[in-house]
C-alpha cells in the first residue's frame, strides 16, 4: 500500500535554502540579543526573530516561535543570561521564563541552571559583568551538552531499532517535530530516523500532520525534505489505517516531560498512537534527554497539561507570510462563531504502553520508576532543582 501513495524518491530533495540556526546568541553594537529562527513562518519563509529582553523571549515561547522541549531549556538559559547582560532583574526573568509554558520541564531547568550560575558568581564576589558572563557560560554549556546528547540518542536509538527490527527497511511513524528545530543538535526522535536514513536503513518516514498547529506538516516535513529523506505526510486520523495495513514498524516520538513513574507527556495525539502500537504489536519508543525527566512529578496524573486557545481549533490560521493576498497570521473560521474547543497541547502516555525510553545515558526498557530514577542518577552532573 505504502509507496504508491508516497512521493517518488526523485521528488525528495533538499530545498537548497541556506540553513539558519534555531537559536543563537549575538552581540551587535547595540547590545547582546538572542536570535531565533521564527518557526511560525516555516516552511514558507526562514526568518529570524530578535529578542532583546526576557519578556520578548517569553512571548516567542508562548506563540511557538521557539518550541520543543530541549530547545526551550536552552532558550530559557540564554534568556536569563540576556537579562543579566542587559541589567534586568535576573530572578524575575528566570521566573517568567520558567512559567512561560507549564508542561515542558526543560524551560524551568534551563532558566534555573543559568540563574544558579549567576547567583553563585555574585556570592563569590563577581560584579555584574562577570556574573552575566557566568550565566551565559551556563547557557552555552547546556547548548553544547544538548548537541552531544542528541548524537548519543541517535546512536542508541538506531541500535535499538536494529535490535528490534533486524534487516533494516525501517518504516517509522513520528508525531509533531523532534529534529534540529527543537534541539542544540539534530534532535531527539527525528535524529534517530535521520541516522537510520544515513545508514541506508530507513524505508519510509511517516509524518503525522499534527493538528491543530501542523508541526508535522510544516516543520518535520520541512526537515525531512532538507535531509533528502523518504517521507510521507498523513493526517493524524489516518494513522490507524497505516497500522492496520502493516505499514508501520515502529513509532518514535519525543517528550516534553517524563514523570518519575515513566509516564510521558508529548504533543497531543501521541497517546492514541501508543494505543494503536500496542494493539498492533509495534514498538512505541520515546526519545528524550534526561533533562526532560522530572522526578518531582510522581506520575502522569500529576503532569500539568497546557490548554491552548480555542481559536487554534476553530480557525485555520494562514501562514505568517502572506498567501494569495490573505493577511499574514489571519484566521479562517471553520466552526460557528462562539464554538468552544477542547485544545490540550499535550497528552500523557502511561509507562506500560512505552516500549522503551531512549536517552543519552542509554535505553530504558521496560519502563519503570526504578529505571527512570537510575537514569537520572547516572546522568552527568545531576539535576538543578526547578523550584
Amino acid at each position: 500500500m505504502a509507496d504508491q501513495y508516497a512521493q517518488s524518491s526523485e521528488d525528495i530533495r533538499p530545498t537548497g535554502i541556506p540553513a539558519i540556526p534555531a537559536i543563537r546568541w549575538d552581540e551587535p553594537p547595540e547590545g547582546p540579543v538572542l536570535v531565533l529562527l521564527d518557526q511560525t513562518r516555516l516552511p514558507g519563509e526562514e526568518s529570524e526573530l530578535v529578542c532583546t529582553d526576557a519578556q520578548a523571549l517569553v512571548e516567542a515561547i508562548r506563540t511557538l516561535a521557539v518550541r520543543g522541549a530541549p530547545l526551550l531549556g536552552i532558550a530559557a538559559a540564554y534568556g536569563v543570561a540576556l537579562a543579566a547582560a542587559r541589567g534586568f532583574d535576573v530572578d524575575e526573568a528566570a521566573d517568567s521564563l520558567a512559567g512561560a509554558r507549564p508542561t515542558a520541564v526543560n524551560l524551568a531547568y534551563g532558566a534555573r541552571r543559568a540563574q544558579a550560575a549567576y547567583r553563585t558568581a555574585v556570592v563569590d564576589g563577581a560584579g555584574p559583568e562577570r556574573a552575566a558572563g557566568a550565566a551565559l557560560e551556563a547557557a552555552r554549556a547546556l547548548h553544547a551538552e544538548d548537541a552531544r546528547a542528541s548524537a548519543k540518542m541517535a546512536a542508541h536509538g538506531l541500535a535499538l531499532l536494529e535490535e528490534l527490527l533486524p534487516g533494516g527497511g525501517h518504516r517509522i511513524l513520528t508525531h509533531c517535530n523532534t529534529g534540529a528545530l527543537v534541539s542544540g543538535g539534530e534532535g531527539t526522535a527525528f535524529a534517530v530516523a535521520l541516522k537510520s536514513h544515513r545508514a541506508g536503513s530507513l524505508r519510509r518516514l511517516w509524518v503525522d500532520e499534527t493538528r491543530p498547529l501542523l508541526q508535522g506538516a510544516r516543520l518535520t516535513a520541512y526537515e525531512a525534505a532538507r535531509n533528502g529523506m523518504a517521507y510521507t505526510l498523513l493526517t493524524d486520523n489516518a494513522a490507524g489505517s497505516l497500522f492496520a495495513a502493516g505499514e508501520v514498524d515502529a513509532v518514535l516520538i519525543g517528550a516534553d516531560r517524563i514523570a518519575a513513574d515513566g509516564s510521558v507527556a508529548n504533543k497531543v495525539g501521541s497517546y492514541p498512537l501508543a494505543v494503536l502500537a500496542r494493539y498492533h504489536h509495534v514498538p512505541f519508543i520515546v526519545v528524550a534527554p534526561v533533562t526532560t525527566v522530572d522526578l518531582d512529578t510522581p506520575d502522569g496524573a500529576s503532569i500539568e497539561v497546557e490548554q491552548r486557545a480555542s481559536h487554534e481549533v476553530t480557525e485555520v490560521t494562514a501562514p505568517h507570510v502572506p498567501v494569495l493576498g490573505m493577511e499574514a497570521g489571519g484566521g479562517i473560521p471553520v466552526a460557528p462563531l462562539g464554538t468552544q474547543a477542547y485544545n490540550p497541547a499535550f497528552d500523557v502516555t502511561p509507562p506500560e504502553l512505552v516500549t522503551a525510553i531512549v536517552t543519552e545515558e542509554g535505553v530504558l526498557s521496560p519502563v519503570t520508576a526504578e529505571g527512570v530514577a537510575g537514569l537520572c542518577a547516572e546522568s552527568r552532573g545531576g539535576r538543578v532543582p526547578i523550584d
